[in-house]
C-alpha cells in the first residue's frame, strides 16, 4: 500500500551513536515522529515505559507474537525487540513521517511489509571507537561489551542491504547526513505526489 507518510528505518551496531543521532533529529524536524518498540528486557537509567520502549514480559510478548500484532520482531542480545504494525501503519496513514530504531534483522523484515521503507545504517569510523564507546557508556559489564563487539561484526557486514549508509565520526556531519536523507526522501516525485497530492491535480500531474 502506498501511504502518505515517509518511513525511515535506522539500523546500528550497538555503540555507533544510533540513538542520540535519531534524537537530535527529532529535535530538529518536528515533521519525524518516533515509533516505539517493544521490548522484553528491563528499562535503563531514565528510560519510561511508552516513551523509549513499551517494556513487557515475555508472557505478553508471546500472546502479541501470537496475534500477528509485530510487523517484525527479533531476539537481539538475548531479549526480545518488536515493533507493532499497527502503530505505523496509523501514523503513516494520516501522512506524518515516522522513524524506527531496530536491528538490521527487523529492518530488512520492515521492507518485506512496507515496500517504501526508507533503510539507513549507521557505522562506526573504526573498531577501536566502537570499543571506546561502549565503555564510556558505562551500562555494560566486560563480558557483555565483548559480546556487543562480537555481533557488530555480524550487523555491519549487512549494511550492504540498505540504502544509505551513514559513517558517525564527527556527530554534527553525522546529523547533517540524516537530516539530508530525510530531506531528499521528502522531494522525490513519489513522496511529493502522496504528500501534496491535490497540487499535483491541479498541475494535470
Amino acid at each position: 500500500m502506498d501511504y502518505p507518510g515517509n518511513l525511515f528505518v535506522v539500523a546500528a551496531p550497538s555503540g555507533a551513536g544510533k540513538s542520540s543521532l535519531v534524537k537530535a533529529l527529532q529535535e530538529l524536524d518536528s515533521g519525524v515522529h518516533p515509533s516505539v518498540s517493544h521490548t522484553t528486557r528491563a528499562p535503563r537509567g531514565q528510560e519510561k515505559h511508552g516513551r523509549e520502549y513499551f517494556f513487557v514480559s515475555p508472557q505478553e510478548f508471546d500472546q502479541m507474537i501470537a496475534h500477528d500484532a509485530f510487523v517484525e520482531w527479533a531476539h537481539v542480545h538475548g531479549q526480545r525487540y518488536g515493533t507493532s504494525k499497527k502503530a505505523i501503519e496509523e501514523r503513516i496513514a494520516g501522512g506524518n513521517d515516522v522513524i524506527l530504531e531496530i536491528d538490521w534483522q527487523g529492518a530488512l523484515q520492515i521492507r518485506r511489509t512496507f515496500a517504501n521503507a526508507v533503510l539507513i545504517f549507521i557505522l562506526p569510523p573504526s573498531w577501536e571507537e566502537l570499543r571506546s564507546r561502549l565503555q564510556r557508556r558505562g551500562e555494560d559489564s566486560p563480558e557483555v561489551i565483548e559480546l556487543r563487539l562480537q555481533n557488530a561484526a555480524e550487523e555491519m557486514a549487512q549494511a550492504k542491504e540498505f540504502d544509505f549508509v551513514i559513517i558517525n565520526e564527527l556527530f554534527e556531519r553525522a546529523l547533517f547526513d540524516l537530516k539530508a536523507i530525510v530531506h531528499a526522501q521528502r522531494l522525490k516525485f513519489s513522496s511529493q505526489r502522496r504528500a501534496r497530492a491535490s497540487t499535483f491535480q491541479a498541475l494535470g500531474l
